[in-house]
């Protein structure tokens, strides 16, 4: 047994759905595109899955598992078996487990999740509005319990025992704009919401142009960016919306991106110099050796009751 008095996102013994369908829309980043997402409630065990519809109205469902993960050079892309694929999900997937939301459908009319203002607020504005129910099956955990670590040059990522969730997430960048800047502090939804959420993507005026250059970024504006310009300040109107914005972006995004555990997770995430790709590959690392984690359930408030059936299975919903 860990102490009891855990600290994250480990406060519901329950599942949780959203009460009412939703919709918001706007443009996707990368392809400027007008897009429509609808947020449906879903039954227990469903976990997250987005409905890909195409043109013709065929629905192409994606799961939101690590399994699922393709590129990973600009954003986070999930794909089928089919080729289908859903990008730019790791902000609506941060404001889901920011939420504490186990189970929704997320119907797409387009291959990209619309971009908002590069953060996580518009989705927890939606899901506010909609409003949480909690269902009837208990929630599930992965409990880590052992380290877990991958590398990649003088980047690194770790998951760590920890009673509770927590991100120690450092960055490194040469301009002083940025420099080295690091989060660290346990994770919860009001932590989320007051720290976390409203922090926009990021990246300099110099890649922009090759990106655009390319027929890529092409909805990225100082309306859904910050942008760092050659002088290296932030060009945009208004300035940051935090000291230390650049860091709290990486860890909306870690917090998005490790949401495809399927699962929340009691344990330490930690990173240095980390992205999207090695998020996914730390998460892989962890599921794949079934020493190094155990699912449990919460029983009796927040002690966790080990589930020895689920322990060798990473795809949990």
């Amino acid at each position: 047994m860990i102490d009891s008095r855990l600290r994250g996102f480990l406060l519901r013994d329950f599942q949780t759905t959203i009460a009412a369908p939703i919709s918001v829309s706007g443009a996707g980043v990368h392809s400027g595109a007008p897009v429509t997402l609808s947020f449906l409630p879903a039954d227990t065990d469903t976990g997250i899955v987005f409905n890909v519809i195409d043109t013709t109205g065929t629905i192409h469902p994606i799961k939101a598992l690590v399994s699922e993960v393709g590129a990973t050079d600009l954003s986070t892309k999930l794909a089928n078996s089919a080729g289908v694929t859903v990008s730019t999900i790791e902000h609506v997937m941060a404001a889901i487990a920011g939420s504490g939301i186990d189970n929704m459908v997320l119907e797409i009319d387009g291959p990209e999740v619309p971009i908002f203002d590069g953060s996580s607020s518009a989705f927890l504005d939606a899901f506010d509005q909609a409003g949480l129910v909690q269902q009837t099956t208990k929630r599930r955990y992965i409990r880590v319990l052992k380290p877990s670590r991958v590398e990649s040059g003088a980047s690194w990522a770790e998951f760590i025992p920890y009673d509770g969730t927590r991100y120690e997430v450092e960055i490194d960048f040469e301009t002083p704009v940025i420099g080295r800047q690091k989060f660290a502090g346990d994770m919860d939804e009001a932590v989320f919401r007051k720290e976390i959420s409203r922090a926009r993507t990021f990246g300099f005026m110099r890649d922009v142009e090759k990106l655009w250059a390319a027929g890529l970024a092409l909805g990225s504006s100082l309306d859904n960016s910050l942008v760092i310009g050659d002088d290296n300040t932030v060009i945009n109107p208004g300035g940051l919306r935090y000291p230390d914005e650049f860091v709290r972006h990486k860890t909306l995004d870690a917090v998005g991106d490790l949401s495809l555990a399927g699962a929340p997770f009691i344990g330490c995430f930690r990173s240095y110099r980390g992205g999207h790709r090695l998020n996914a590959t730390a998460l892989q690392a962890l599921l794949a050796d079934p020493s190094a984690f155990e699912m449990v359930e919460l029983s009796q408030g927040v002690s966790p009751v080990p589930l020895r059936a689920a322990v060798n299975s990473p795809s949990i919903m």
